[in-house]
């Protein structure tokens, strides 16, 4: 261990900043003097000082979470070339990543635990494990040593304390992330309750408060191979790996400056260290939206939904109803942390404090509030810039003149004609929560919102309806498992695949996705729970010509019309079906709707097609899951087989 005394590093330049008076002025600030060493508890400090020892920084940087902190981090970032101002919109900025460094990496996200089992199922002989990578904590120890050992030579580490929730709320949880990129740094201000507060809170929990270890390097030192000239985005393609610990609560991400892979708060803890911890304590942690929809009569529900991507998350979040008289509030787009409160209810928080949203797809006419929230405040990320300095990317092609000209992300001249896309399919815009327009009153509530329905759905162009209900909490788990999505297949012209996405977490789950199963389906063990009512929804089916049956967007309105009239029980507007409880001939209203939709078609359950699916699910249960899948719903499977077969 690195002794304090050795630690008080003079001023210098931040390692990825030329010299200048802002950086002095930045560093200047230190870890180790007296009076920072009174506010970081002890085993904060411990944490720190052996990555200070690992990683060995050339400065450590305190982050207070301040306005005028954000502004020196960002105005630094801007001198260099990282950031680039946009002067179209108040305070916000521009960055491009290096090419290699865009996404998720799926295949370097591991989980380590002593034995495999824990992580993940046991896949059938001869086949490849599809829920989730397992290390082993050898093979990670090796991995580290290889990687972290003076990583941040010539850099600065910065030392982020971070709540993911309102702090204070029961729900709540905190992290401290050793990061030494300054984009990370003004990311996680957006997305995290961040700053001093939280080390005063943790001190106030006492000398060994728990929080999650989150440690990042961008895997890329000073005056090294991957050093470039002129402006860089900082990476280590070759050797990037995100490693998660549950054990110890810690979150090890080398060699991506980007995303899920450096802001440690999303998936990596909010969702895989999140579901690890919410097991042990029992509640969930779920890749779920939170929505407030009040009816015509005043009457306030919630509701969380969880989709896979490209499936219109973020735009139910943030609905313009489209039907009289309803009102939808934004919670949240992404997590739900959900716990039973004293009194049965279930109850949820949204751990983020922002959007880090897909930007292609996102417009006026998709999504206003989004549209609103972001023309402020906001980072940008390998989005295409517009010449009267503004952003551009797909979908926004009618909201951007043909005078205005367009750089691509990758800093080249656009051809509306190309056919090639300006912005990265995968940028983003990170923004506060607080900037929109419906942001629900209840947002910040310590003690959550309570949920009265959670919604499954992928994009399903045949066959599955646009909304059923399960018959019961057993029936509606297993609707998760089984959840599948059309996705865009890795390789160019392969087409599109259904793919299985259980619960949309299938890239997220912490633990054993049998294990996960028992746990949702343990929710209904839990003393007086009033267990929310759970559906199935599919904006996206198709007539035999190749057109969306179903409008879409605020008119999805309407099926949360259905919803709520099922949650104060209204049987009325349902029947039973093969597949669970779908709306009655004029259970969904389409007044006003024109031109009217084909209903028929949307609610259709063509036998073959169900045979076929019932065939797909079980086979993937067999190969992916096998014994690690828990009796009832491979009961729930065996029933829906046998309605499915007695269809006409």
């Amino acid at each position: 261990m690195v002794k304090i005394d050795v630690i008080n590093i003079p001023a210098a330049p931040v390692a990825i900043i030329p010299p200048s008076e802002a950086v002095k002025k930045l560093v200047g600030v230190e870890l180790f003097d007296d009076a920072r060493l009174k506010q970081i508890p002890q085993n904060v400090r411990e944490y720190v000082l052996k990555n200070i020892n690992l990683c060995k920084p050339d400065s450590v940087y305190l982050c207070d979470g301040s306005e005028e902190e954000n502004q020196r981090m960002v105005d630094l970032m801007v001198e260099k070339g990282m950031l680039e101002k946009l002067p179209k919109y108040d305070n916000c900025y521009l960055a491009t990543t290096d090419p290699m460094d865009v996404a998720r990496v799926e295949s370097k996200t591991f989980i380590c635990t002593p034995r495999k089992r824990d992580t993940i199922p046991t896949p059938k002989e001869g086949v490849k494990g599809l829920l989730g990578n397992w290390i082993s904590p050898s093979d990670l120890d090796k991995a580290v040593a290889e990687r972290f050992p003076g990583c941040m030579k010539g850099r600065t580490m910065y030392v982020i304390p971070f709540s993911m929730g309102p702090l204070g709320s029961p729900l709540a949880k905190i992290g401290i992330e050793l990061t030494d990129s300054p984009y990370v740094v003004c990311s996680m201000r957006i997305m995290t309750r961040m700053g001093t507060d939280v080390l005063e809170h943790l001190k106030s929990e006492g000398p060994n408060a728990p929080f999650v270890k989150c440690l990042h390097s961008v895997g890329c030192p000073l005056n090294s191979e991957f050093e470039k000239p002129g402006p860089i985005w900082p990476c280590n393609p070759e050797k990037t790996i995100i490693a998660h610990v549950p054990e110890k609560c810690e979150i090890m991400s080398f060699g991506s400056g980007y995303g899920g892979n450096s802001l440690l708060g999303k998936k990596c803890f909010a969702l895989r260290i999140g579901s690890t911890i919410a097991r042990k304590e029992g509640w969930l942690a779920e890749h779920m939206l939170i929505l407030g929809i009040t009816a015509p009569s005043g009457e306030k529900r919630y509701i969380a939904a969880a989709f896979p991507s490209a499936c219109g998350k973020t735009n139910l979040a943030m609905m313009e109803p489209s039907l009289p008289g309803y009102k939808v509030e934004c919670v949240g787009d992404d997590i739900a942390w959900m716990k039973f409160d004293s009194e049965g209810r279930l109850r949820a928080i949204n751990p983020e404090n922002g959007f880090f949203g897909v930007a292609p797809g996102t417009s006026y006419s998709t999504n206003p509030n989004a549209m609103r929230a972001v023309i402020k405040n906001t980072i940008f990320t390998n989005v295409a810039k517009t010449s009267d300095g503004g952003v551009y990317w797909e979908g926004m092609e009618k909201e951007v003149g043909e005078d205005i000209g367009i750089t691509t992300w990758r800093g080249t001249k656009w051809d509306r004609k190309s056919g090639i896309p300006a912005a990265h399919p995968n940028s983003r815009f990170c923004t506060p929560a607080d900037q929109c327009p419906i942001i629900d009153p209840a947002w910040q509530d310590p003690e959550g919102v309570p949920i009265d329905a959670i919604l499954f759905g992928g994009r399903r162009p045949e066959g599955v309806p646009l909304v059923y209900e399960a018959y019961n909490w057993q029936h509606g788990v297993f609707i998760g498992a089984s959840m599948r999505s059309e996705s865009t297949a890795a390789a160019e012209y392969k087409g599109k695949a259904i793919m299985h996405d259980p619960f949309a977490m299938r890239p997220f789950f912490g633990y054993n996705f049998g294990d996960y199963l028992a746990h949702w389906l343990s929710m209904a063990d839990v003393p007086n729970a009033q267990l929310p009512k759970i559906f199935h929804v599919n904006w996206f089916r198709k007539s035999s010509e190749g057109k969306f049956l179903w409008p879409g967007f605020g008119e999805n309105a309407r099926v949360l019309d259905w919803v709520l009239k099922r949650i104060e029980g209204d049987d009325s507007v349902a029947v039973d079906s093969a597949i669970g409880i779908l709306p009655s001939d004029d259970g969904i209203d389409v007044a006003g709707l024109y031109p009217e939709p084909d209903l028929e078609s949307c609610f259709e359950l063509p036998r073959e097609f169900w045979i076929k699916e019932v065939s797909e699910i079980r086979k993937y249960f067999e190969e992916q899951v096998g014994d690690d899948l828990p009796d009832p719903i491979r009961e729930e499977l065996d029933h829906l087989e046998q309605r499915v077969h007695a269809l006409h």
